[in-house]
This record gives structure tokens, C-alpha cells and sequence, in this order.
């Protein structure tokens, strides 16, 4: 199983990035996917989810309006576009895959994360 993030990088307040999760080794098209963040000294938290399926949708107050999740089962990826970016969403960001059984089984799968750094 492998979730791989790119996309990353630095870029100037206001500015964009666009990054991609490439999944294998599981069957994606089941599997809810998130995008999760992480900045220095801070906990990780939700930032995006989309579920298996239907694709709904869901945001952290912080990004929405700003941010979209979106989804290809086709070529096995979830993508999160980020528009707007301002200094506070410096983070690490992380892919997961999560797809919780009927019976209980909860399976979830994390990238190793990529860099998103926002500064003047």
C-alpha cells in the first residue's frame, strides 16, 4: 500500500498550489480519502475530505471557500487545490485513506506528507 503526495512547495500569500495523492495497492474507488495538515508545534487536523461514491465533500472552516477536494478513481488520486494560500496554512500536509467495514474494520493509510510553505 503506498499514498504519495506531491505538489508542494513555497509560494507567496495569495498565491496557489495544487496537490496530488497517487494511491496503490488497495482498492481506491472504496476508500473515503482526506486531506490532513500539520504545522510546526501544532496538532494535525483535518483540512478536506471526500467520500467513496457520491464524492460529498467536506472542509475545515479555515479553508473553505478556498480549498477543493476532488477525486479521480480512474487514475487513483485525490487532489486538493488551494487558492488563496495564506502564511497560516504553512504545514505539512497528508494524504489518508480510510474505508471503515460494516463489521467494524477500519482501514486507513497515510502518505508520507509534503511541504506547503506560504511567506512573503
Amino acid at each position: 500500500v503506498q499514498l504519495v503526495e506531491s505538489g508542494g512547495g513555497s509560494v507567496t500569500p495569495g498565491g496557489s498550489l495544487r496537490l496530488s495523492c497517487a494511491a496503490s495497492g488497495f482498492t481506491f474507488s472504496s476508500y473515503a480519502m482526506s486531506w490532513y495538515r500539520q504545522a510546526p508545534g501544532k496538532e494535525r487536523e483535518l483540512v478536506a475530505s471526500i467520500t467513496q461514491a457520491n464524492g460529498r465533500t467536506n472542509y475545515a472552516d479555515s479553508v473553505k471557500g478556498r480549498f477543493t477536494i476532488s477525486r479521480d478513481d480512474a487514475k487513483n488520486t485525490v487532489y486538493l487545490q488551494m487558492n488563496s494560500l495564506k502564511p497560516e496554512d504553512t504545514a505539512v500536509y497528508y494524504c489518508r485513506g480510510r474505508w471503515v467495514v460494516s463489521s467494524g474494520l477500519d482501514y486507513s493509510y497515510w502518505g508520507q506528507g509534503t511541504q506547503v510553505t506560504v511567506s512573503v
